[in-house]
């Protein structure tokens, strides 16, 4: 009798003990973050229960956070060092460069260009120290200018052995600036800058275009080593030409591939797992949908976050916004609210859900206290 009395406390220990975690509500399997149905207090963005760290900033999906999603594209711009323009744009001369020099009148001081030898052939190479030789001339500098700098560098020189010399400089062959353009294109490899400025659009062209694998979204611009991210979609699609940036020599261009694009789903939901965002994003619904939805015993409808990494320049680290799913009209905002790259979808478990895992982890132990106490009575008897 004394060891059923045991059992019959120690059991009612474990209850009472499964109930003071409840309570608690920290140390109790699966996610909790408020005792009250509500996660906001009055549409403000704090939510109840223990204060967030300063490093969280907690927004509602609505109205408010959907109209700052659909600011058009095409207001928003690129960081002011790389926003470069074509007005001042002018190719200066390098080594390696091929110069073709045309003196008008005089075939003596023209190299022609014959059928066998084009312009790049049989003009004046800039030689690795940037000059280079021209009768009557001599050496020249040429390096780091431009070519009508040169054509009156020489056409000042010529006028001492001729009369009002015509002379016309061009560049044959560019070969000493270079973009480097990678990732997913067609024909990944070395193009040059020219005399004709070169945007981005033009060089992913140049490249023979996007292969299928390619996120159109996720363009890298490398300059002076800083990483710059520049959105292809934002120009076809939406006609943003501030994407469009004018490029410069040993600038990279890398397209990555779409399968580096991934969201994450976790929590109460069908099948937590990864999902890979395609070429044309992904809103909240559509994560959950691919993911088999909410679990409709374990879930909590009114918890469903999105967590989010904050733009460089906020003053905290972490964004998460949070969609009240219990209301039917919510489902349309889920719709509208646009994933970004990394992000992290939770769902929360609804308080039963937590009460039947705190369950499942004591009865067991209580269960067989109780059936062993049990089988020793019978014993006995």
């Amino acid at each position: 009798m004394k060891m059923k009395a045991l059992m019959i406390a120690s059991a009612k220990f474990f209850v009472l003990f499964a109930l003071s975690l409840m309570a608690g509500c920290t140390v109790v399997p699966g996610s909790y973050h408020s005792p009250t149905p509500g996660w906001f207090v009055d549409d403000e963005e704090i939510p109840q229960g223990e204060p967030l760290p300063d490093v969280v900033k907690v927004h509602a999906i609505g109205t408010a956070i959907l109209s700052q999603q659909s600011v058009h594209p095409v207001d928003k711009g690129v960081p002011e060092e790389i926003d470069l323009s074509t007005e001042e744009y002018d190719y200066q001369v390098g080594p390696g460069d091929v110069l073709q020099i045309t003196v008008w009148d005089h075939p003596e001081l023209t190299i022609p260009a014959g059928s066998l030898r084009s312009s790049a052939e049989s003009g004046n190479w800039v030689h690795n120290d940037g000059t280079i030789f021209y009768p009557y001339v001599g050496i020249v500098n040429v390096e780091g200018l431009r070519v009508t700098e040169i054509r009156d560098m020489i056409t000042k020189k010529l006028s001492r052995y001729i009369e009002d010399p015509q002379v016309d400089v061009s560049v044959a062959s560019f070969r000493n600036k270079r973009i480097y353009v990678t990732g997913e294109v067609d024909e990944p490899g070395l193009y040059p800058v020219t005399n004709v400025p070169t945007r981005l659009i033009d060089v992913i062209a140049e490249a023979g275009g996007l292969t299928p694998r390619a996120d159109w979204s996720s363009v890298v611009l490398t300059r002076s080593g800083k990483d710059y991210r520049l959105s292809l979609r934002d120009i076809y699609q939406y006609g943003n030409t501030s994407q469009n940036v004018l490029l410069k020599h040993n600038d990279v261009i890398n397209v990555n591939p779409v399968t580096d694009a991934k969201v994450f789903v976790l929590g109460e939901v069908g099948k937590a797992s990864s999902l890979q965002m395609g070429r044309n994003g992904l809103t909240l619904a559509e994560a959950l949908a691919e993911n088999g939805g909410l679990d409709q015993r374990q879930s909590d409808a009114s918890g469903v976050f999105v967590f989010r990494k904050a733009e460089k320049d906020a003053d905290h680290g972490i964004d998460i916004y949070q969609l009240n799913a219990k209301d039917a009209a919510a489902l349309v905002l889920a719709d509208s609210f646009r994933l970004q790259e990394r992000d992290i979808v939770y769902v929360t478990a609804a308080p039963l859900a937590r009460w039947n895992r705190v369950l499942s982890l004591i009865l067991p132990s209580v269960s067989a206290l109780y059936l062993g106490g049990r089988t020793e009575e019978t014993l006995r008897d």
